[in-house]
């Protein structure tokens, strides 16, 4: 059997330019190496074909000609999705497409009902290693559909929805996908190579906003030490690369086992290896022996999960009054060298102007390196919709396709959806304004961060200064808009 696995090329801008930087699909490189070996895999990141996506794919599957297509997107990249299994079937009808993801682990059964499943032959839901290795396997005659725990197929046109299977060992998974067989290349974080590293998968917080638990549950699970170096060793001495992504959903659950890993990693004495990584506060805060020991280990940025300076909102939220350990949390890490990058979100329900900047005050007077700023949003199957749905605070609840967080898709009980969305973006000009790297940036990206301050900001601030003057602050934000609208449009998709 012959099989593609395809990420979607959708951006968001949210910390950076949507062109700076480009990391491969760690999803679909876990699935693919997990199939089978008498099987051929290959791996497509559209993310590096955005501008020639239909000319690029027509050309390689006409070439390779695949029994068997899977496509991995997020609720926010499903139209996307959707217009490239169309084009698939247009090219090789006889190929079958498997659809995976957050999106059809959540919304199978209502995928199911609508005409785009016509596109799709089967669905994945939760975790896909083991379902696609047995789907491909079956297509082989090696296997029954029926028996395949997760999966949704159709029988005579009707789909059939598997029972959930339970969440995999995560020691008997696999290495991802990284050689030839990927047949996409050039990720890059500003001008250097970056990989995609997992240690764990899941979280046990009680985030409502959050849809991971539709995928993993309410568990944590752990690689064996063993295994993350062996990766990790691929990353660094096969690939040659440097900059490594951790993609865990909240890797410092365990902080034990934490610097259990990281006193690993310091053994193996990497030279120049930088480590990003996404943690909660609570942990980071409390924990200043296992910050200080990711210090040693390379960990060189953070995103931390701050949200909103409100308790009202916290709790809204599902969360507790973390704005203290938010500020602890920035202190460990700034004590150790380590940038953080602060995510606040906006739209709460009782939010206003004053609020939005005061929660943009709040990540300034902090001192995170940088911010990664969202607006709320309704996941589908997330207990925060179903709130905000009974509130009708959901203005926008089927097009899924501005679920990326830089969209208004609900409004506030003293903001509507369009003044949420301007005020989110107005105030963040206002008070966060043009990034100012932090001693802790300059120290780590010496060369592109004084490429940006002496180069590409002097530039962009006199460039907007002349936008101003002839547009006025209304006319800049229709501009980007246009420009957020026009990015993940892709004309060549279209009809």
């Amino acid at each position: 059997m012959k099989v593609i696995l395809i990420s979607m090329p959708d951006v968001v801008p949210i910390i950076i330019h949507e062109t700076a930087v480009h990391m491969p699909n760690h999803g679909i490189a876990c699935v693919g190496g997990n199939i089978d070996d008498d099987h051929e895999v290959y791996l497509i990141d559209l993310i590096r074909k955005r501008r020639s996506i239909k000319k690029y794919l027509s050309k390689t599957l006409k070439k390779i000609r695949p029994d068997l297509v899977g496509l991995s997107a997020m609720a926010w990249q499903y139209d996307t999705c959707i217009k490239i299994a169309r084009l698939i079937k247009q090219i090789l009808p006889d190929t079958k497409i498997v659809v995976g993801g957050y999106h059809a682990t959540l919304m199978a059964e209502e995928i199911g009902q609508t005409a785009d499943a016509g596109w799709i032959d089967f669905m994945v839901r939760g975790e896909g290693e083991e379902v696609c290795r047995r789907l491909v396997n079956a297509l082989d005659g090696k296997d029954n559909l029926e028996n395949i725990l997760s999966l949704s197929w159709k029988k005579e046109r009707e789909w059939i929805h598997n029972e959930r299977g339970p969440t995999l060992d995560l020691s008997n998974i696999k290495l991802p996908i990284r050689d030839k067989r990927r047949l996409t290349w050039g990720y890059h974080i500003i001008h250097s190579k970056i990989e995609l590293l997992e240690t764990s998968r899941g979280c046990t917080r009680s985030c409502n906003f959050c849809s991971m638990k539709h995928m993993y549950g309410r568990t944590f699970r752990t690689y064996p030490i063993s295994r993350v170096l062996e990766d990790l060793d691929e990353i660094y001495y096969k690939r040659k690369t440097r900059w490594v992504f951790i993609v865990d959903d909240n890797m410092v659950l365990n902080p034990k086992r934490v610097i259990e890993l990281c006193d690993a990693i310091i053994a193996r004495k990497y030279k120049g290896l930088n480590l990003v990584v996404q943690a909660d506060c609570i942990s980071m805060s409390q924990n200043e022996k296992m910050v200080k020991k990711m210090a040693e280990a390379g960990f060189r940025s953070v995103f931390l999960g701050i949200e909103n300076v409100s308790k009202k909102n916290l709790a809204a939220a599902g969360k507790g009054d973390i704005c203290s350990a938010s500020k602890k949390a920035i202190e460990n890490c700034h004590r150790y060298g380590i940038m953080v990058i602060g995510g606040l979100i906006f739209g709460f329900p009782d939010d206003d102007e004053e609020s939005i900047i005061e929660n943009y005050t709040f990540l300034k007077s902090i001192n995170a390196d940088a911010a990664y700023c969202q607006i709320l949003t309704p996941y589908p199957k997330t207990g925060m919709r179903e709130f905000l749905l009974a509130e009708n605070l959901v203005t926008n609840t089927t097009d899924l396709s501005k679920y990326s967080g830089l969209w208004a898709n609900v409004r506030t009980n003293h903001l509507d959806s369009d003044r949420l969305q301007y005020l989110f973006w107005y105030h963040r000009q206002q008070v966060l304004g043009f990034w100012d790297p932090s001693q802790h940036a300059r120290t780590q990206g010496k060369l592109w961060t004084s490429i940006w301050r002496f180069t590409f900001k002097p530039f962009l601030k006199l460039h907007y200064r002349k936008v101003l003057k002839n547009m006025g602050w209304e006319g800049r934000y229709q501009r980007e808009v246009q420009r957020w609208e026009d990015m993940n449009t892709f004309k060549d998709l279209e009809g």
